[in-house]
């Protein structure tokens, strides 16, 4: 790929579900694809954050998957899709399908390394060269930047620390003692997993899991969740988790695992051991790896030579612009986050866009 010098009038960084969603409605508003709009995406194949995700994860067993917006008009739907099969190949499959059909021009792989002014436009600095553009839309999602909270001691662990990013499959922990750290649906679908391969299960939860007596985690109408995601984005806060305000659908497969024992959370250890972790009662349970089940932050460090980062942690954001920049959106980001309204947030963001233009 050619290390050249581009121009445009809209860079979307990207190519998962929310910078699809507004590649589609640029489309929709008669621009081109490759010419008056560029999607960058630095994954090896289309997906976006599914195409790293573990063999054993299904559709249904995690968040809905949307479908993002005109995919009916290739027959296609997740809600049908074949259930057996790994979700990433699914993921993949279809949005493959989807960049051909609408010509999205996606280029891949490309990372994006920073945006900055240049006089009155901005510059994307990426690995094939730099783009001029008017408009940047900032549809990174968070798979980019795992997040594992400090606790004492966790540096002498002789064990493996595991983060959900690096998870690939339970047979990897056969026959070992594991702690599982996090209350969301990850959490739960490893412990599921590793049932019966790990000699010993333990599960730590900062809170108490909100179960919730639902047959799916669908969170287009999580109202909570969106208000919450919300109120952070216009404060320029830290976002809160998506569990926090979504609970944990009672599913068939985890109200039987609850009922064998294998879902029964414990209260945060206190420290990580040489060999294991400490509870705040003084006991103590060996372990030989802690998966960390933890989440994501918004992956963000590309933007930071704009200084749209406030003193309270957060970018302030809200209908998808950044108050502190209106050259620059956040596709997918607070309330419009994946699984919540990603697709919704893509005509919103694509009609400030031509509003600009």
């Amino acid at each position: 790929m050619s290390t050249t010098r581009t121009d445009t009038q809209v860079v979307v960084i990207g190519a998962g579900q929310a910078g699809l969603a507004v590649a589609y409605y640029l489309r929709r508003f008669e621009l081109t694809p490759g010419v008056d709009f560029i999607v960058y995406d630095r994954g090896p194949r289309t997906g976006g954050a599914w195409q790293h995700r573990w063999d054993a994860l299904k559709l249904g067993s995690a968040h809905h998957v949307n479908d993002l917006p005109g995919m009916s008009e290739l027959g296609l739907s997740f809600d049908t899709a074949d259930r057996s099969l790994p979700a990433r190949d699914i993921v993949a499959g279809y949005y493959r399908r989807y960049e051909e059909y609408f010509g999205l021009d996606v280029q891949r792989p490309v990372t994006v390394t920073s945006v900055f002014d240049r006089g009155a436009d901005l510059v994307v600095q990426h690995t094939a060269g730099e783009t001029g553009t008017r408009i940047v839309v900032n549809a990174t999602g968070t798979w980019g930047a795992p997040f594992v909270p400090y606790y004492p001691g966790m540096n002498d662990f002789r064990g493996r620390h595991v983060h959900t990013s690096s998870y690939l499959s339970a047979d990897e922990f056969a026959g070992q003692s594991v702690v599982v750290v996090g209350g969301g649906t990850s959490a739960i679908g490893f412990l599921l997993e590793l049932e019966g391969i790990a000699s010993s299960l333990t599960w730590a939860t900062r809170r108490p899991v909100d179960f919730r007596d639902e047959s799916e985690l669908t969170i287009e109408g999580g109202v909570a969740a969106v208000a919450m995601q919300d109120a952070a984005a216009r404060a320029g806060q830290a976002l809160p988790s998506i569990v926090s305000g979504t609970g944990v659908p009672r599913t068939r497969r985890i109200a039987a695992g609850i009922e064998r024992g294998v879902l029964i959370e414990r209260e945060m250890f206190t420290r990580i051991e040489e060999d294991g972790v400490r509870w705040p009662d003084g006991s103590f349970t060996q372990a030989d790896a802690i998966i960390w089940a933890t989440g994501f932050r918004p992956e963000l460090r590309h933007l930071a030579p704009l200084r749209l980062r406030e003193k309270s942690g957060g970018l302030t954001v809200a209908s998808g612009a950044s108050w502190q920049d209106p050259r620059i959106f956040l596709a997918g980001y607070g309330p419009q986050a994946s699984t919540i309204g990603a697709n919704r947030a893509g005509r919103i963001i694509a009609r400030q866009i031509m509003a600009q233009l």
